[in-house]
Order: structure tokens, then sequence, then C-alpha cells
């Protein structure tokens, strides 16, 4: 110890400052490494908490059929059996159900796109909300929150596979690998969201990517409202079939609740099959036979069920006028195109590329909402999506193409650009009252 009779601070406490600010730096580092944990375990928990979320809701809802059906087929273990193959089927997954009445097993490969949607918004949000609380300033910092999403979800829908393996409804393996495939694809589109939506610039070519992708998401829009539309009229016209099918099938009251929940949750599919019967592809309801607006063709004796039993039947003036709904699909995307005024290369460019999404993205619709719902004849329901998707983009060329350029020239000069309804509605509320 030093002499302080001079006024002079000790040795010892110079030394004990100067640790002092030694050690801030690794301070400073050990809470760095103890925030990037806690945003590791933010992540994994925001995708297992998606998944558990979107798991739980079909689970509950078999539970609780199976708890108010006066008969039940199965026990306990078979409804949460039957529960997990529900969610892995609204991911892809195709099921093999085992209890038939001739012994063998059948696959059931349709998907209700009603019941993928509720998975794919959990998702979505989760990832989204996991990116934006990060505040990821590039696409790798984004990625890196979006895998931990993904692991935590991923982690959760292993344990379900193994688990739905087994069982009178049990899910087929190899077709599991569908399930990474969805929730990579909608932690991607929730990354994007979480950034807010960085597509393009304010120039270039991606400008030109943007509006492609604008337009084809009009257009494919108005497709699938076309195809709810046809498919709302098949069911008011052939609403008695529908109506005696449906008190046939729904014993009791948890049979008729059973029977109506499933034909609510394809009520997507049926959008899709209508939208593909205006575009002139069809689809199937067995292997060999077609269904579109020139006729149906070996059309077999169909399963008892509301939706199939509005099916339409010959075609004829009807069947025909079902081909209004892609005309007007690309009547719109011309006219979004046509009054941007641009010139004809960059219009031809959009266009083009409208088709091509809007037919990839339809191929993706029509293949998700078909598949096989048994064996035999029943192996075969749903559009051809290669024909679908084909389809879809060639009507936006044919119709939209010659039309956007036949409006650009009457197009006005793009000086100003038009007010978005936002901008109309703020417009329309009162002013605040000035302060005192």
């Amino acid at each position: 110890m030093t002499d302080t009779t001079d006024g002079t601070v000790p040795a010892f406490r110079t030394e004990g400052a100067s640790f002092q600010d030694q050690a801030a730096p690794f301070q400073g580092e050990g809470a760095g490494h103890a925030r990037w944990g806690a945003a590791r375990v933010s992540g994994l928990a925001a995708g297992a908490v998606a998944a558990g979320l979107g798991l739980g809701m079909p689970v509950a809802v078999v539970l609780l059929l199976w708890i108010a059906s006066p008969f039940p087929d199965g026990g306990l273990d078979g409804a949460l059996h039957l529960g997990a193959g529900l969610w892995l089927l609204a991911h892809g997954a195709e099921l093999v159900r085992t209890g038939t009445l001739s012994g063998d097993s059948a696959p059931i490969a349709v998907t209700p796109l009603l019941l993928s949607a509720l998975p794919a918004w959990l998702l979505h949000r989760g990832t989204a909300s996991a990116v934006a609380a990060e505040e990821a300033a590039d696409a790798r910092e984004a990625a890196v929150v979006a895998g931990r999403v993904l692991a935590g979800y991923l982690g959760v829908a292993a344990i379900a596979v193994a688990y739905a393996m087994t069982g009178p409804a049990h899910v087929r393996p190899l077709t599991a690998l569908y399930v990474p495939f969805f929730a990579a694809a909608v932690v991607g589109c929730g990354a994007w969201s979480g950034r807010g939506r960085p597509l393009v610039e304010s120039s270039g070519h991606r400008e030109e990517a943007a509006a492609a992708l604008r337009f084809a998401g009009i257009g494919t829009g108005l497709l699938l409202g076309g195809g709810a539309l046809l498919g709302a009229v098949s069911l008011g016209w052939h609403a008695g079939a529908s109506g005696s099918t449906y008190a046939q099938l729904g014993g009791g009251v948890s049979g008729r609740l059973a029977v109506l929940l499933l034909a609510v949750a394809l009520v997507p599919n049926l959008a899709v099959w209508g939208a593909s019967y205006s575009l002139g592809a069809g689809f199937s309801v067995g292997v060999g036979t077609s269904v579109a607006p020139a006729g149906a063709s070996g059309h077999p004796p169909l399963p008892d069920f509301p939706l199939l039993a509005a099916v339409p039947g010959p075609g004829g003036g009807v069947g025909w006028a079902a081909l209004a709904v892609p005309a007007v699909a690309g009547g719109a995307l011309a006219w979004c195109a046509g009054r941007a005024g641009w010139d004809v290369r960059r219009t031809l460019r959009v266009t083009c590329a409208s088709a091509l999404c809007s037919g990839a993205g339809f191929a993706v619709l029509a293949s998700w909402s078909g598949g096989p719902l048994g064996t035999g004849l029943l192996a075969e329901f749903g559009p051809t999506w290669w024909r679908a998707g084909g389809l879809a983009a060639g009507w936006v060329l044919a119709v939209g193409l010659p039309g956007a350029l036949i409006l650009r020239r009457t197009a006005p000069p793009p000086s100003v650009p038009s007010p978005s309804w936002r901008t109309l509605a703020r417009s329309l509320r009162p002013a605040p009252p000035p302060e005192p």
C-alpha cells in the first residue's frame, strides 16, 4: 500500500479502476451472447408455437366430434391419430385408410385447401413477427431468423409424423417430405413480409417484375372468384341431389356436423375445380373421366357427397358460357397493363411475365387441390395441373396481350399517379380541431 499523505490516490484503487475498464468489453460481449441466445430461442419458440396451434385445431375438432358421437368407431388414441393425420394432410402429405369395407388400404391425398390455410397463416405470421422483432437489416439476417422459425416448426412436425405413422388413417412416410417444402415456402413469404416486402426499386426490371406479380394476382383472383361462382351455381342447380346425399351421410348431429365441416373445408377446392372447368381444362372424377364445358365423358357413379353431387352433367350452352370467366380475368389484366402508360416493349414484357406467373400459380393450386381418394376408379380426382396451368397462361396471352396493346394507345400519359384508396379515405376524414 502506498503512502497517501501527499493526497495521491492509492495504487490499488488505480489498479481497480483499470480492471473495471478492462472488464467492460467482456461484459458487453456477454450481453451480446445472451441477446443472441434469446433471439435463437425466440425464433425456435415462434415456429413451435405456430405448429402447436395449427396441430391443436384439427385435433380439438376431431375430439369434439368423437365425444359427441353416440357410437364412436375408435377410442381416444384413434381420434388423436386422425387429428394429427389431418394436420399433415393439410401440408400435402398422403394418408392411408385401412378400415375399408373391402379390407384393402385406400389412399387419401385430396388436401382440403381451407385446412391448409390455417397452418400457413400461423407460420407466416410467426415468421414475419420474428423477423420484424429482430430488425433484420439485410436478407442474410432475415434468412437466419427464418431458419430458426423453420427449425422449431419442423421439430413439432417430426413428432407429429412419428405419431401419425400408425392408426386407422396413418400417414405415408414418403409423402411426409411435403411438410418441409410447404413450411419452407411459407417461411420464405413470412420473412419477406417481416422485412417490409423489399421487392422493387424505383425503376428497372424489378419494378416490371413487381407489376407482373401484381397483375397475375389480380387475374388469378378473378379466375378463382369466377370458379367459386360457377361452383355455387352448380350447387344451387343440384340442390336436391346435394341435400339428399347430406341427409344420407349425416347420421345424427355429430355426423352431420362432420360432413358439413368437411364440405366447408373443400370449398376452396371447389373454386379451383370450377376455375379449371371454365378454362376448358376441366377436371376428372375418376380414372379415365373428364368433366369440361364440352361435356362429361365416362362419368361413373360418384360417392355420396354433397359437393360431388353438384358435378356438371352434359355440356351445352351453359357449359360454354363458363368460358367468360377467363376472358374477364384476361381483360382485367389487359386493363391494368394497358393503362399503365408504358411503351410497347415494356407492355409486352410485363404481360408475358404475368401470363407465366398466372400459369405457374394456377398449376400449383390445381395440383394441390386434387389427388386420389381411393384405389381403382377413385385413384384420380381433380384437375390435371399441367393442362390447367398451360390454359391459364394461354388465356392471359390470348386476351390480355392484344387488349393491353390496344388500350395503351388510348391511355393518358402517366403525369400524376392516381391516389390510392387509403389516400382518398384519409382525405375524407374531418380535420382535427386546432389546439388552443
